[in-house]
């Protein structure tokens, strides 16, 4: 062991660097966090719309893809993950969104005590720095900011109006009493720049001489002695090194690698991992199990006025006027994140609470990351909230740098099939009604031509896509095959946590990345209440 430290964190991502301040905030604890990726100075990591930028760049992306989806046609399915500090919160679309008080409750319905939403409730203004101010709902002074739009646009308003005149009632506070309705989304952005975690935790944390960030050191594995951990195995610069944690080692991978390397350290379903020559520490067969995600389709729209995106980066001159008014405002379309406005409504009138989202967002492009239409174009993007299909993360190779098997299983039940086919005619219904007729010239895609329900069933398998929400492949759960405890626990071994969004034991009814936060804050209080 070439040092020892108090607590090892591995990932600093979304959660990680939650843990690697919290865990350094007392000065009392030596805490190493170890990142694969590079330091956050791209600067389209810090320009919200710079996500379009990041999508496909492998130096701060993971760039995974699934295996052929069955019902996708065979489709592989691409799944960036961030792979820089902040993790994917310094490459996503900014939406914070914390879910429906239900799903927390149905986490605690499933027999995992302290994770009810009045329990983590307390963790989700903690971390908030919000816009509007502290009330029941919300925090004002934490290390993440959310942020109002910075801009109005004309389309937007129509749409949500649109929704209010079909019967959608107007929600201004998705994450407040309740998540139903039509209304602007807030971004986790701060003066016009994006707030990941990094920017938010860990640019604080790091003049503490009690903290150490180690970026470009990938993870190989996780060392026990016995069934204790004891340390962990990375490489930097090309040289492996080792270090020992004399309290706990915290891993924060997210949905994909977490699964990976605790399967690369011998906890994973022993056949499995004997197959491959890996040394079993413990066999866990749910490890990389239970895979959910939010599966989207998009709807471009070619607006009958020049109100989208598109209209401004597609005319050089006014191309030169956006950058301007970022540099000298911080305004503009250089601050919008992946979503402008929403919805969350129900598509059969006997739900609880509602069953599919939708992010308007004010431009539109073949795939993420591509050039924009060269027409007026915008999106409204469908996602299903309760996915019933569940897929698989496990490794194929001993070695670290081969990418897992990812196996989503998109569409994979009829409900799921039917929610999207449902969906689909209600925001059709929605883009009818008044208040935006007027300003849409022609349904791009799918177009008028695909009705029937085969037809646009047909179009979602060939079109949709990942809304990028992995989770729920370490699952929490009080049974004994579960992969960690209520506590976040690994169970079978000793000194070892999970936590980020693979612990999920659902993926919650909205973007995943707030709520991600929120279990770095609570695993952080787990973890110190056992702090010696």
């Amino acid at each position: 062991m070439t040092a020892s430290f108090d607590y090892i964190v591995i990932g600093a991502g979304s959660a990680g660097c939650v843990l690697a301040d919290r865990l350094s905030e007392s000065g009392r604890h030596s805490v190493l966090i170890l990142e694969a990726g590079p330091p956050d100075r791209n600067p389209w990591i810090h320009v919200p719309i710079g996500y379009a930028k990041t999508f496909r760049n492998p130096r701060v992306n993971w760039m995974y893809e699934t295996e052929p989806e069955p019902e996708l046609n065979g489709r592989k399915i691409f799944q960036p993950r961030g792979k820089v500090l902040g993790g994917t919160s310094s490459i996503n679309g900014l939406i914070y969104i914390r879910g429906q008080r239900e799903d927390y409750d149905h986490w605690r319905q499933l027999g995992n005590p302290g994770w009810s939403y009045e329990d983590v409730l307390p963790y989700f203004r903690k971390a908030e720095n919000q816009e509007r101010g502290a009330d029941e709902f919300h925090g004002s002074g934490g290390p993440l900011s959310v942020s109002d739009q910075r801009d109005r646009n004309a389309l937007a308003e129509a749409f949500i109006e649109a929704g209010v005149a079909i019967g959608i009632p107007r929600n201004e506070d998705f994450n407040g009493a309740g998540q139903e309705g039509m209304g602007y989304f807030q971004t986790t952005s701060r003066n016009g720049r994006r707030c990941s975690t990094a920017a938010g935790y860990l640019k604080r944390a790091k003049a503490r001489r009690n903290l150490s960030v180690e970026t470009d050191a990938p993870v190989r594995r996780i060392l026990f002695r016995d069934k204790r951990a004891i340390g962990v195995e990375y490489e930097r610069g090309g040289v492996r090194q080792t270090v020992e944690a004399a309290g706990e080692i915290i891993l924060c991978g997210g949905a994909f690698n977490s699964p990976q390397l605790l399967e690369l350290s011998g906890i994973g379903d022993g056949t499995h991992l004997s197959a491959l020559g890996v040394p079993v520490v413990h066999h866990a067969p749910r490890v990389g199990e239970n895979l959910q995600d939010h599966y989207q389709v998009r709807m471009v729209l070619e607006a009958a006025q020049p109100l989208t995106v598109n209209d401004k980066i597609n005319n050089p001159l006014r191309r030169i006027g956006i950058g301007l008014d970022y540099l000298l405002r911080r305004r503009g379309p250089l601050t919008v994140g992946a979503g402008f406005a929403g919805a969350f409504f129900k598509t059969r009138p006997e739900l609880a609470t509602p069953d599919i989202q939708i992010h308007l967002i004010l431009f539109s492009a073949d795939t993420m990351g591509e050039r924009l239409h060269p027409f007026s174009g915008f999106t409204a993007s469908i996602c299903q909230l309760r996915p019933e299909s569940r897929g698989s993360v496990h490794i194929t190779s001993p070695e670290p740098e081969t990418a897992p098997a990812i196996r989503a299983n998109y569409l994979s039940t009829e409900g799921d099939r039917r929610t999207f086919v449902d969906a689909l005619r209600k925001t059709r219904e929605i883009l009818a009604a008044d208040p935006i007729r007027p300003m849409l010239k022609r349904e791009v895609a799918p177009g008028p031509d695909i009705v029937d329900d085969d037809a646009v069933l047909d179009y979602c398998r060939d079109a949709g896509t990942t809304i990028y929400h992995p989770t729920s492949t370490c699952a929490m759960g009080p049974d004994e095959d579960a992969v960690v405890t209520p506590t976040l626990k690994v169970r079978g071994v000793e000194r070892l946590r999970v936590a980020d969004g693979s612990v999920m034991p659902a993926v919650i009814s909205g973007n995943t990345n707030a709520p991600i936060v929120m279990i770095g804050e609570k695993a952080a209080d787990l973890v110190l209440k056992e702090a010696p």
